[in-house]
This record gives C-alpha cells, structure tokens and sequence, in this order.
C-alpha cells in the first residue's frame, strides 16, 4: 500500500483509506469483518462522522477498531449546526466516547454553516491543546471558502491546522480539479476524495469509459475499480476513501493502493473521462 505524507500533520497516511458513509444500512457483523479487513490491508485512513447513521457509524467503527486504534489514522467531523465553539467541543467528546478512543487523529467540519469559521477554528485548536485531537480540516470547501478558512487561520498555520479538504471526486465528477485541487498543491493541504467509485454510477463494461477501463486494468492485471482509483490519487495531494461494507470488496479497493499507472495510461483515463466545465464545487 503506498502511503504519502498528509497534508502538514506530518504523518504517512495510505492512499487508499476506508469511507463509511451509509454503512448502518449494511449487515453490521459483514460491515465490522470489512472495516477489521481494511486495516489488515493496509488502509488504515478509517473516515466516519458524527452524521452518519446519527452517530451509529461511529459507534460501529469503535466496535469493529477494539484492539486496532494504534494502527489507523481515525477522522470524524462535526456537523455545521453543532459547530459553534461550546458546540464543536461537546460534539467531539460525544464522538470520543461513540468510537471508544480519547482521541481522533484528525477532525473535519463537515461543511459550511452559519457559525464562523473563526468560532469553529478556536474550538479545533483548544481540542489540539487538550489532547482529543490530532490534526483538523474541512470538508466540501471550494477555493474561495478555502481562502477564507487560510485567512482565518493566519500566516503563522501550524502543522496540523488546515490539514485536509475532504470532497467529492469520482471519474463522473472531476470539478475540483479546476481550482481545488491547485489550491491545495500550492499550500500543502491533502485532498481526500470521498464517494471516489461513484454513487451508484460506476461506469458501465460496455460504455466506451468502461471499455478504457477494463483495457488498462488489463495490462495491469488489476480491476476496473482498482484503475479508477488509481488514477483519482495520481497527483501527490490526493487520497481516497471508498466504502465498502463486504471483505470482498475491501480486498478490490486494497488492491489500488500498490497500483501505479504510466503516462499513457493516465492520457487515456483523462480522455475518456473528460473534467468538463467548472460548474461549482459538487456535493451530494
């Protein structure tokens, strides 16, 4: 599994990490195997949040991380209503105790709300001081909001404040390349793609993006999903964090973490699955 640094934390994280979001509508003995699997693969990014499943995710993955915390790099976030500064500090412990663990290695806010940046931010770096977590971010900022968040933050950024955008990124949905993922080149700031295989609109065999896919995969040996997500994690800010909810699937995912494609591979991918014009940033 290849690993690289994430954002300024300081940190190796790999590539291929492991997404949760929905997975309460999974079997939850087949969910806990899956997400177990995953750190034994080497995709020890475990991403959930305080949203999903109202918390029920949470407490999913602190059953299924019993004896493994050591080995993964464990994020959550904090919903924007929850995220004033008594809000985010309270909404933190709840998710501390829903995962069993004294503290997460990195804590997003979920998206934009009507508590400033500023509130949320001081609340972040208080969590930093106490111990609770390791590293902070955002998530579903474009550009602009980033600015605004770098702003806010100061020219003296700590390692560790502003870690992360986590946003969607799939072969169908290449907005952020236009302005976001530039951004976060420029100021060291790690991308992590969630939703990378789509939702639900994985392309088809017979499509002519399907055909590329399935011809590149073979020269690798490897699966279309695998190319797929090899290719979203080319450039060096980027990571991945698809969900899978069976072993099987963990196991395919996994597999894109040692995959590396060549040049005329990622000409081909990039042609087939074009970026398209700058429509704002996407969400689900």
């Amino acid at each position: 599994m290849h690993t690289r640094a994430f954002g300024g934390t300081g940190r190796a994280v790999p590539v291929i990490g492991y997404g949760t979001w929905q997975l309460e509508r999974d079997d939850r003995r087949e969910a806990i195997a899956a997400i177990r699997r995953a750190v034994e693969r080497g995709m020890t990014h475990v991403d959930t949040a305080e949203m999903y499943g109202s918390g029920h995710v949470e407490e999913l993955v602190g059953e299924a991380l019993i004896g493994l915390r050591d080995r993964v790099f464990l994020a959550t976030k904090v919903l924007p209503e929850h995220a004033s500064y008594a809000g985010t500090l309270a909404a933190c412990e709840a998710s501390l105790r829903r995962l069993r663990v004294e503290h997460v290695d990195l804590y997003l806010l979920h998206w934009r709300g009507e508590h400033p940046l500023a509130e949320t931010f001081e609340a972040f770096d208080a969590l930093r001081a106490a111990g609770k977590i390791g590293a902070w971010g955002v998530s579903n900022f474009d550009d602009a909001d980033l600015d605004e968040a770098l702003r806010v933050v100061g020219a003296r950024r700590a390692p560790g404040q502003l870690a992360c955008n986590q946003v969607l990124y799939h072969l169908g949905e290449r907005t952020i390349e236009h302005a976001v993922v530039p951004w976060c080149e420029r100021h060291g700031v790690a991308v992590v793609a969630y939703s990378p295989l789509g939702c639900g609109d994985f392309p088809a065999p017979r499509s002519p993006g399907g055909r590329v896919l399935a011809e590149v995969a073979a020269r690798h040996g490897a699966t279309p999903h695998q190319v797929a997500l090899a290719f979203l994690v080319r450039r060096a800010p980027l990571f991945a964090i698809p969900k899978a909810a069976r072993v099987a699937h963990v196991d395919d995912d996994a597999g894109a973490g040692g995959l590396t494609l060549d040049a005329a591979d990622v000409a081909r991918l990039d042609a087939a699955f074009a970026v398209g014009p700058w429509r704002g940033l996407p969400t689900l």
